[in-house]
């Protein structure tokens, strides 16, 4: 029987530098997509996956992230003071939503690399499991895709990936695994990550694309790696590299992600997402299509 994943964890230390001089003093976890902030698309997914413990890894100048997520009780009584009662519940929302998560905070210490924000909040989580998802991905699924990785550990005890199809000529761009076993159902077993591979060397026609299930066993990897580091101040601390060394003698499992990925952590991508969050929307959709056959858009004045 697996043990229930009631954690997880989001790495929001990095300074967004693919994205300045926009995240000069905006951490790239506030930016918008949609009307709220990238890193509530990640808690919200989260909660509605049933996760209960929120570790949020931060660095210094991200005091916008708890100032989101932190009650503002005074602000809540001005809008309804002004009877702007809708603006107050959305607000009132947002401070629950971190209750539910039960979000913490956590100062990132340790060597460059994005195994180290995940090995500094495992040190408080005991032999459990735990969800690590990015704060720059957006995902627009039926099934949260935490919930489409949860099932998926459920089913295997196991260490797992999440995965979307891609062409191959983007492979460069990815980790792509080698799949060793198709169970069905998108649930694949795969025995390496082979980072940012040319087109013709890619293994298979997937790409890891931010979200896992790390267990006890890659959090032992990623300390042997960190331990290394300790030794020689050399190199980074990559949480693939921990899971290629787990891989090598124990199960992984990707699972095939059944949704649509939005990546915000570069411009092109980040306007991508921002554009598609608004067509979706019923208020800002048809003006959007407006502007895109030509026209004007709707005039205002005042």
């Amino acid at each position: 029987m697996t043990t229930a994943i009631r954690r997880a964890v989001i790495p929001a230390a990095g300074i967004g530098s693919r994205l300045l001089p926009l995240t000069k003093a905006i951490p790239k976890e506030m930016l918008p997509v949609g009307d709220r902030p990238v890193i509530e698309h990640t808690v919200r997914e989260l909660v509605a996956s049933g996760i209960t413990d929120i570790t949020i890894v931060v660095s210094g100048g991200k005091d916008l992230i708890q100032q989101h997520f932190r009650p503002n009780p005074a602000l809540v009584d001005q809008l309804h003071a002004q009877n702007k009662h809708a603006y107050a519940k959305a607000v009132e929302e947002v401070a629950e939503l971190a209750h539910k998560g039960h979000i913490t905070y956590l100062e990132q210490h340790g060597p460059y690399g994005n195994g180290t924000p995940v090995l500094n909040a495992a040190r408080g989580s005991g032999d459990e499991p735990m969800l690590v998802l990015w704060p720059d991905d957006v995902f627009v699924a039926k099934v949260p895709r935490a919930q489409q990785l949860i099932s998926a550990y459920e089913k295997t005890g196991c260490p797992v990936l999440a995965l979307m199809p891609m062409d191959r000529a983007d492979a460069r761009r990815y980790g792509v695994p080698e799949v060793k076993e198709d169970l069905g159902d998108g649930l694949l077993r795969i025995s390496t990550l082979l980072e940012k591979p040319e087109p013709e060397a890619a293994p298979s026609e997937f790409a890891a694309i931010g979200g896992y299930i790390v267990t006890p066993g890659i959090i032992e990897e990623i300390q042997a790696i960190t331990d290394r580091w300790e030794q020689h101040r050399s190199g980074e601390v990559y949480l693939t590299d921990a899971i290629n060394a787990y891989a090598a003698t124990r199960a992984v499992y990707g699972q095939v992600i059944d949704g649509h990925w939005y990546d915000t952590g570069n411009p092109t991508d980040y306007l991508v997402a921002q554009f598609a969050s608004a067509l979706a929307d019923p208020a800002y959709g048809p003006v959007l299509r407006e502007l895109a056959r030509g026209g004007d858009g709707p005039s205002r004045v005042g």
